[in-house]
């Protein structure tokens, strides 16, 4: 296969993309998903070094694209944009959200890192702290862990699980969960939010890697966690309801892509391609003027020359 087919000029082709979005109705496993840059026996037979240098390539067409196509998703005002991350820790969420959003507008977007909830959070229902920083039409929003923390780090940690009321904490509670996020995000897609969620995929021996980095570089000290660590012990647990949640809410109006994680730059370029891709393909367009409006400008023309 010629080197420089794997990629079209400014993306990635979209068999490669197909790879990673998860169907809807379609039970998938993560084991099955390779966290590495390998994805296919094409991208081995080019080899590691050129599938790196032509994914930085497309990651810097699409840096300038989504600057322009950001342009043009504020002035259209019809759609926004929420793109959510979730996964295992030290994954790389903050590193891709930094690097992939490096050339927008930061008036036009903004990132909601949730973390534990408030006393306030656990008194009304799961989704309504999230309600309240969804983006504005022509804008992008990103959240950095999300909703579906409650179905996650809960489901792995019930006694978390707080103010509710009486009854079976059991697979029809989880199914109810599901449900309401499906609703949920139908209800955000039908009146103009555009919605990509990313599991960022990193392997057990990465993130351990990832760790040992933490620890021995001073200056990376401050990223340990503790609780980063106690939650490893858990990496099984989390894996199942991953799957649980993905297979249950991966949507055609709220698709879940899983990411290989393991390098960052294939992970970014991934990210930037879909975002770009995904916002490219809404022909989204600057508002036409009116007969009056154009006439007001003509005028303010004249005004000006004649100065």
């Amino acid at each position: 296969m010629p080197r420089y087919h794997l990629m079209e000029t400014n993306m990635i082709k979209q068999k490669y993309i197909e790879l990673i979005r998860v169907k809807p109705d379609k039970k998938i496993h993560l084991k099955d998903y390779d966290t590495g840059w390998a994805q296919t026996d094409d991208f081995k037979e080019v080899g590691k070094d050129k599938v790196k240098e032509r994914a930085n390539e497309v990651l810097q067409q699409n840096l300038t694209d989504l600057t322009q196509v950001q342009q043009l998703l504020y002035a259209d005002d019809r759609y926004s944009l929420l793109i959510v991350f979730q996964a295992m820790d030290a994954a790389g969420k903050d590193g891709t959200i930094k690097h992939v959003m490096s050339g927008v507008n930061p008036q036009g977007c903004q990132v909601f890192s949730f973390k534990k909830p408030s006393d306030e959070d656990l008194d009304h229902n799961f989704l309504w702290r999230y309600m309240k920083s969804l983006p504005e039409r022509g804008r992008i929003g990103i959240f950095n862990r999300s909703y579906y923390e409650d179905v996650l780090v809960v489901k792995v940690h019930p006694e978390l699980l707080k103010n509710l009321p009486d009854g079976k904490k059991g697979k029809s509670f989880w199914e109810n969960r599901y449900e309401d996020i499906n609703a949920f995000e139908h209800h955000l897609h039908r009146n103009g939010t555009v919605i990509l969620k990313f599991f960022l995929n990193v392997s057990k021996k990465e993130q351990k890697e990832r760790f040992m980095e933490r620890l021995e570089r001073p200056e990376k000290n401050w990223k340990f966690s503790t609780a980063d660590l106690a939650e490893r012990g858990h990496w099984n647990d989390y894996m199942d309801v991953y799957e649980d949640a993905i297979n249950a809410t991966s949507t055609d109006w709220a698709p879940w892509y899983i990411i290989p994680a393991d390098n960052k730059w294939a992970t970014r370029a991934l990210v930037a391609d879909i975002i770009t891709s995904t916002l490219q393909d809404l022909d989204l367009k600057f508002p036409e003027l009116t007969e009056t409006q154009l006439k007001v400008l003509a005028e303010a023309r004249k005004t000006l020359e004649a100065e």
